[in-house]
């Protein structure tokens, strides 16, 4: 009789009952559709994170699989709501998993035949190629327009319209909970495992008898189908689809987002799906530089972190087990407190510049963090200029003594593990 994995069980209840709360905690404003969103793009990520963590495949184009497949699924549901095909708006999303599968078996034919950067660039080539179709062949593209659709289609079912915002976040949560447990459910499959050889010695597994680039080719295949899953949640969510959806700025954004999470580790993605989502579209309600400070925040991750923000929660365990911790989070606080005295100041010069720069017709002053700000004034630059002043110099020396304090306590919990294996 197989043995029950009750730890495994218990994080898979608590995953579906955090989705099924979300809602009941955050009701107010826009933020069901910014749960919905980050439903969505956490699918994307998990299916790019088949290829860059799992597999070690940089993809440049990954929002190829998903735009097309939003695409398909969009057309789907206006044939659906035209009469022309009987599917529910529920199997919408499997549409546009079928349909990046395909455009998977097509496109990953000739990208995973190289490696390493040969199959980056391709994969570049190919995001830019279908961005140039999506504006040459308008019927299926819609043009720069795109094309828009109504998911409310039939009679209700049970009541069930998906009219209502909440009852497309459930449909997302679904299919989220189903593509997370399929998708881990691949890590452990053998070919899961031997993406795993490909990746880290080629070689080798040619040797024992697998053909490398076939092993890309099923895995970049399987990750399409997730992609175009989340492209029909999309095309749902948002009833209309444009050439964005294919863009490499949105293959660029998956990229980001994984490698902000941690590639290294199953859920990492899906935190840097959600840290990704919040910044772009909260930050963006608040200021023109969001770009600037998300950009920002990409390089600190990867200079600092660079097995991303899940690698950093995976070391605290350890920290807290052996009683190290509390050598780290002295030092950690006082960094932290000199590193955000820094980057408050940095922000408040750069948020100054751009209203010098772009809205200077609404007046000299402006309104930040609940003060008037004369920006034409130097005094009313002498407060940033202290503020990174006393800040950048105290996290720098603050920064050296965590990453010391940081490697002693590392090493000394590698001679713990070493003595307790012997």
């Amino acid at each position: 009789m197989p043995k029950i994995n009750l730890g495994r069980g218990l994080v898979w209840g608590g995953f579906a009952l955090i989705l099924l709360i979300a809602p009941m905690i955050f009701n107010k404003g826009a933020s069901l559709s910014l749960l919905c969103q980050m439903g969505a793009f956490i699918i994307l990520a998990l299916s790019y994170n088949m290829l860059l963590g799992q597999g070690g495949m940089l993809s440049f184009g990954h929002a190829v699989y998903s735009g097309l497949g939003a695409f398909c699924a969009i057309h789907a549901l206006n044939l659906a709501a035209a009469g022309s095909v009987a599917i529910p708006v529920t199997l919408i999303p499997l549409v546009g998993g079928v349909a990046g599968m395909f455009f998977g078996a097509l496109f990953g034919y000739v990208t995973t035949k190289k490696s390493g950067t040969t199959f980056a660039m391709i994969t570049l080539g190919i995001v830019e190629l279908v961005f140039a179709c999506s504006l040459m062949l308008p019927k299926f593209f819609g043009g720069e327009g795109g094309i828009s659709t109504n998911r409310v289609i039939g009679e209700p079912f049970f009541g069930i319209s998906y009219g209502p915002q909440i009852q497309v976040y459930y449909l997302i949560a679904f299919w989220l909970f189903v593509c997370t447990i399929a998708m881990f459910a691949f890590t452990q499959t053998p070919l899961g495992r031997i993406i795993n050889a490909v990746r880290d010695n080629p070689e080798r597994a040619e040797f024992i008898g697998y053909d490398p680039r076939w092993v890309r080719y099923l895995t970049l295949m399987l990750s399409a189908f997730f992609a175009g899953i989340s492209g029909g949640l999309t095309a749902i969510n948002f009833e209309i689809v444009s050439a964005e959806n294919v863009s490499a700025l949105r293959s660029g954004l998956i990229l980001l987002f994984t490698v902000i999470g941690g590639a290294g580790f199953f859920f990492g993605p899906m935190i840097g799906a959600i840290i990704g989502v919040f910044l772009t579209v909260m930050l963006s309600d608040f200021t023109s530089a969001w770009q600037l400070y998300f950009g920002m925040f990409f390089v600190l991750i990867v200079m600092y972190a660079p097995g991303g923000i899940a690698g950093l929660i995976m070391h605290i365990p350890g920290l807290i087990r052996s009683g190290k911790i509390k050598h780290v989070l002295p030092q950690l606080t006082l960094a932290l407190l000199a590193g955000l005295l820094a980057l408050t100041g940095f922000m408040m010069m750069v948020e100054m510049l751009y209203h010098l720069s772009f809205r200077a017709a609404d007046g000299r002053s402006m309104q930040m963090f609940g003060f008037r700000i004369d920006t034409a004034q130097a005094y009313g630059w002498l407060l940033p200029t202290l503020l990174i002043a006393t800040g950048l110099p105290s996290w720098i020396m603050l920064r050296k003594r965590l990453i010391h304090v940081w490697n002693a306590v590392t090493a000394e919990n590698l001679d713990d593990e070493k003595q307790a294996r012997a």
